[in-house]
């Protein structure tokens, strides 16, 4: 497992990587990761790179808590070497090195497709600048994407937008799934929240996140007096988000990491879950959120996977607009029949995958990548140079 970025369990790349981490181990196989994780230096199961340095940006990319990795090549020959196949997550610079010398041993590669453009460029504040994004996506394909045995897309929609804007590829859409611990089973709410209307976010502090959004809705909204805002996550937004809803004159909202036993118990009490993120290749918090049998509300962006899970305009806002979002949280709040009748429909909602059934299919994904590999006579795969031109990847 290639990972530019680990570190702790607080994002979702994180969460995904280990997930299918522990679930492969589980099965008997054995799973290294190369990372970049000084704390994982000399434990068993890791190789481990240096940080990347990026000079006077350290500072800002050390602010926005990431932590690339820097090629060695002696660690990833030490990596590649001993495995059967190696499965990227992130298409960055440790991941470039890691498929080229793949392909040089004469090992199997597959990359995970975690990390949309405009992740990347939101951190230099182009989220919307159109060509930077479409350079990143070409960028993806000429130097990962369009050169490993198969891609691994967590949702159709992202498969169908990347290749939009680039070309085809081989690849599988493969959910990564809800955990059994969420289920539709409502509880009561703890007695200082009885009388709110709990609305609930969950994600990664973050401006593609778009937590501001929902932060100032509640603050236009009519019942703001009523509500209580759990806003489920971290990140080194938490400081500017507390002053927004200061400034908004939100009623004590909460902002706080829960573990994923907590998240499932505050989802089983809470009215409606938002999620206001405009970027979102599959969202799985949204698909937590269905499983507990919450009505949902979500950002109606074209560049965001969880649009599609709405049952009708209800679930729906105006991505980006905190106006737009308030009234539908008022509708919401005043119409308590049709809300517990949104919430029942989510309830008996199959189209939620479970995860053990997603890891499931990860791993005949690599089965059959290694197998396929072994009895192809192909020869080993040349740079795209033209992303009209598909031929000279492996079939």
């Amino acid at each position: 497992m290639v990972c530019d970025v680990l570190g702790e369990e607080n994002n979702g790349t994180t969460v995904t990587t280990m997930n299918l981490v522990r679930s492969l181990r589980a099965k008997g196989h054995t799973v290294n990761i190369l990372c970049c994780d000084v704390d994982k230096m000399g434990k068993e199961g890791y190789f481990v790179c240096p940080e990347r340095s990026f000079g006077p940006f350290n500072g800002y990319v050390h602010h926005v808590g990431v932590r690339l990795a820097k090629p060695v090549p002696s660690v990833i020959r030490a990596a590649v070497e001993c495995a059967d196949i190696v499965h990227c997550m992130l298409p960055f610079a440790l991941t470039k090195a890691a498929v080229a010398m793949a392909h040089e041993l004469g090992k199997p590669v597959t990359a995970g497709f975690h990390c949309q453009a405009e992740n990347f460029s939101s951190y230099v504040l182009m989220k919307n600048f159109t060509p930077l994004n479409n350079y990143v996506y070409r960028m993806y394909y000429r130097t990962v994407f369009g050169q490993v045995d198969c891609v691994h897309y967590p949702s159709q929609f992202i498969r169908t937008l990347f290749e939009r804007k680039t070309a085809p590829t081989k690849g599988v859409v493969i959910s990564n799934g809800v955990a059994a611990r969420f289920r539709p089973e409502r509880t009561e709410k703890p007695v200082l929240l009885r009388n709110k209307f709990v609305i609930v976010s969950t994600g990664r502090y973050s401006k593609e996140k778009c937590q501001s959004v929902l932060i100032k809705a509640v603050g236009m909204s009519k019942h703001r007096d009523d509500i209580k805002l759990i806003l489920a996550g971290k990140g080194v937004l938490d400081r500017k988000f507390a002053k927004l809803a200061k400034r908004n004159k939100l009623v004590e909202p909460s902002f706080e990491f829960f573990s994923r036993d907590e998240m499932t118990d505050v989802l089983s009490y809470a009215d409606l879950y938002v999620h206001p993120a405009d970027v979102e290749l599959e969202g799985i918090a949204v698909l937590e959120a269905i499983r507990c049998g919450n009505a949902i509300l979500v950002a109606d962006s074209d560049r965001a996977a969880p649009k599609a899970l709405a049952r009708d305009e209800r679930n729906l806002f105006k991505a980006g607009s905190a106006k737009h979002l308030a009234a539908k949280i008022d509708y919401w709040i005043e119409h308590r029949s049709e809300l517990a009748e949104c919430s029942a429909y989510y309830s008996g909602y199959d189209k939620v995958e479970a995860a053990s059934d997603c890891m499931d299919k990860m791993e005949k994904m690599f089965i059959d990548t290694i197998d396929n590999y072994r009895n192809s006579s192909v020869e080993a795969l040349e740079p795209v140079d033209n992303l009209a031109r598909v031929g000279g990847r492996r079939e």
